[in-house]
């Protein structure tokens, strides 16, 4: 049968996409109207683009960015479109599991009593001769960036026949947290000082162990600092994470006393 040609309105009717969102998606490129009337600018569409206007919403309504929309539809093969699909589901489900993370968080500061202060354990760290990276990145974005910049740090330790001589970690500079972009640093300790190796200076810290998700590091942060800022011994100088294990993190906030 032949496709019946159909005013925007109506064809905004039948997908239930607003005349807006048509308007948009034309503009962008992604779904071409059959005609455009030259003297109007009206525009037209065909009965056989209904299913392709109902999938974009669909996708749409997933939070599929339009580019990776536009990719499906034009896949040369159904490997190619899955392939996409699958892409963007793998990150819903990334985003389902952290706002899941992140309602149970809330819930527990909701219904649990609140964290005590924090018994202060302080430390000197002597210097530490360590491979390095360094990256100015936004603070929501920290996560996503120290774990392959950590990953990097282990094979550069194995590829120049490094031993560890502690556990990962990271520095976190009062702009990451006070304007939300900073300077970060991954580091790896090692056993030998070698052309490519720092040194991290000595520094006194208060230092307290948090166990669980790193949606609740927060937690740690808050109880640490406020002990800190009680005994009023705070000091310059950046954050420091020690990573135990993959739910134990060491944070290490800077004193003035040893």
């Amino acid at each position: 049968m032949a496709d019946v040609i159909l005013s925007i309105g109506e064809f905004s009717k039948m997908t239930y996409l607003s005349v807006k969102a048509l308007r948009h998606y034309h503009d962008v490129g992604l779904l071409e109207p059959v005609d455009i009337d030259p003297a109007t600018g009206y525009r037209r569409y065909a009965t056989s683009q209904v299913a392709t206007a109902q999938a974009i919403r669909r996708f749409r309504e997933l939070d599929m960015p339009i580019d990776d929309v536009r990719r499906v539809l034009t896949a040369a093969t159904v490997d190619e479109r899955n392939r996409v699909i699958v892409e963007h589901l793998g990150r819903m489900r990334e985003q389902l599991e952290r706002t899941q993370a992140s309602v149970d968080s809330l819930q527990s500061l909701l219904t649990e009593p609140p964290r005590p202060a924090a018994a202060l354990d302080l430390r000197h760290l002597p210097p530490t001769i360590a491979l390095v990276a360094h990256a100015v990145v936004e603070f929501d974005a920290v996560a996503d960036w120290l774990e392959p910049a950590l990953a990097g740090l282990h094979a550069q330790a194995v590829e120049r026949g490094l031993g560890t001589a502690g556990v990962d970690g990271a520095l976190y500079p009062d702009e990451l947290f006070e304007i939300g972009t900073g300077e970060v640093t991954a580091f790896l300790p090692v056993d030998l000082r070698v052309t490519g190796t720092v040194e991290l200076p000595a520094t006194n810290v208060a230092v307290l162990v948090h166990v669980g998700s790193f949606t609740e590091l927060d937690q740690a942060y808050g109880a640490l600092g406020t002990a800190v800022a009680e005994r009023g011994i705070g000091d310059v100088g950046p954050i420091r994470e020690h990573y135990l294990d993959d739910t134990t993190t060491e944070v290490c906030w800077p004193v003035s006393v040893g």
